[in-house]
C-alpha cells in the first residue's frame, strides 16, 4: 500500500516510520529543504543549540520508545538541574514545579511535569535524523504539495514543483490551516473550523559566554518574568533558559549557554537579549556569539470546543478513500503528542486499508 505523508515534520515522520513498519510504502513529501520542522539544532564552537523544542517530558514513553526502534535509545539523556524560578524585577525567587510553564501559558499536567524532561544526547533533531534514515529515501524535500483530489484507486497528489504522486491513502501531517485548505477542497466542510486554531508566534536567541562571565550563581533550569517585573507594556523578555544546565553536553567546560525567549523585537534579537539579561544575571562583557530562531507561527492554541470539531471532522472523513489527520494544530502541542498523533494517523491508514 502506498501512502502519501504529507509534512516531514516529527509527526510526518513518526507516521511514516509506522506505516513502513506495518509493510506499507510511505513516500515523505515537505515543502521545505529539511525534514524535522521546528526540530531545529545546531552545533558551533561545542555547543549545542536548539532553534525550537529543547526536549520532552520524562513522563511520556513516545520519544524513548522510538528512539529505541531506530537505534538511539542510548542517545536519550535526563535533565540535571531540576526547578526554576520567578524575575520579580528585583531579585530571582524559587518557583514551585510546573508553576514556570503554567505563567508561560503552556498546559502540562502537574504529575508529568514532576518527572521533568529528556533530551537527546547531540539535541533534538538526533531523533529526526535517525528515523529520516530508517526511511531509507521516502523522504522528499522540497516537494510541496499542491493539491490532492481523488483518483479511482485513492488519491492524486500534484506537486508543487512539477510532477505528480498517486497513492492509496493520505496522511496530512501539515499545520491546522493547511490542513484546512487540504480537506475543504476535498469536500469535508467542517474542515473550515481548524482555522479557528492560532499559531503564536516564538523568537528565541541563544547567547555563548564564558562562566566567568556570569557573576549571579546559576540555579535550576532558568527563570521567567513574573507579570509585574514585565510592567505595563509587557516585557520583550519573557523568560529564560539555562541550557548548558539544563542537559549534559550543551556547552565546552568553563563556558555557558543561555537561551531567552523574546516577544517582538524589531532589532537584533541576540543584542537585546544580552541587553536584557546582563543586570539580571551580573553578565560583564559581550558574549562569545548569539544566534536567534524565529518561527512566525509558532506554539497552536486552541479553543474550548476544539476536541469536539476535530472529533466531527474526522467523521467526515470517514466517507473519502483512506485519509487520516495529525499534528500539533489537532491533537496537542509537544513533541511527544505529536509523534503520538502520526502514529496514530498511520494506524487510521491501515485500518482504513484493511
Amino acid at each position: 500500500m502506498k501512502v502519501a505523508v504529507v509534512g516531514a515534520g516529527i509527526t510526518g515522520l513518526a507516521a511514516a516510520w509506522e506505516l513502513l513498519r506495518a509493510g506499507a510504502d510511505p513516500v515523505v513529501l515537505e515543502t521545505g529543504a529539511r525534514a524535522g520542522g521546528v526540530i531545529v539544532t545546531e552545533r558551533r564552537d561545542g555547543f549545542v543549540v536548539e532553534g525550537g523544542p529543547d526536549g520532552f517530558l520524562a513522563a511520556e514513553p513516545e520519544l524513548p520508545e522510538l528512539a529505541g526502534e531506530v537505534g538511539i535509545a542510548d542517545r536519550v539523556v535526563d535533565q540535571r538541574a531540576r526547578g526554576s524560578s520567578l524575575w520579580t524585577g528585583a531579585r530571582l525567587e524559587p518557583l514551585e514545579e510546573g508553576q514556570a510553564a503554567a505563567l508561560l501559558g503552556i498546559a502540562v499536567a502537574p504529575d508529568g511535569v514532576s518527572k521533568g524532561f529528556r533530551s537527546f544526547a547531540g539535541g533534538m533533531a538526533e531523533i529526526v535524523a535517525a528515523v529520516a534514515a530508517r526511511l531509507d529515501g521516502a523522504v522528499r524535500a522540497k516537494s510541496g504539495v499542491a493539491s490532492i483530489t481523488e483518483a479511482p484507486l485513492g488519491y492524486h497528489l500534484t506537486l508543487t514543483g512539477g510532477g505528480a504522486v498517486d497513492v492509496e491513502g493520505v496522511v496530512l501531517a501539515v499545520p491546522a490551516w493547511a490542513t484546512a485548505r487540504f480537506l475543504g477542497k476535498l469536500g469535508v466542510e467542517s474542515a473550515q473550523d481548524l482555522e479557528e486554531v492560532h499559531y503564536f508566534p516564538s523568537l528565541t536567541a541563544s547567547l555563548a559566554y564564558q562562566a566567568r562571565q556570569v557573576a549571579t550563581p546559576l540555579q535550576g533550569t532558568g527563570f521567567v518574568v513574573s507579570a509585574e517585573a514585565a510592567g505595563p507594556g509587557g516585557s520583550v523578555l519573557r523568560a529564560c533558559t539555562y541550557a548548558s544546565l539544563k542537559y549534559p553536553g550543551r556547552a565546552p567546560e568553563g563556558q555557558l549557554l543561555l537561551r531567552a525567549f523574546l516577544g517582538g523585537v524589531d532589532r537584533d534579537p541576540g543584542a537585546v537579549a544580552h541587553k536584557l539579561l546582563s543586570p539580571i544575571l551580573g553578565i560583564s562583557g559581550a558574549p562569545l556569539w548569539a544566534k536567534a530562531f524565529s518561527w512566525v507561527r509558532g506554539l497552536p492554541r486552541y479553543g474550548p470546543d476544539h476536541g469536539a470539531r476535530v472529533a466531527a471532522i474526522r467523521a467526515g472523513i470517514n466517507r473519502l478513500p483512506p485519509l487520516a489527520i495529525a499534528g500539533a494544530g489537532v491533537d496537542g502541542a509537544g513533541v511527544s503528542a505529536c509523534v503520538r498523533s502520526g502514529r496514530a494517523a498511520a494506524r487510521v491508514i491501515l485500518e482504513r486499508r484493511a
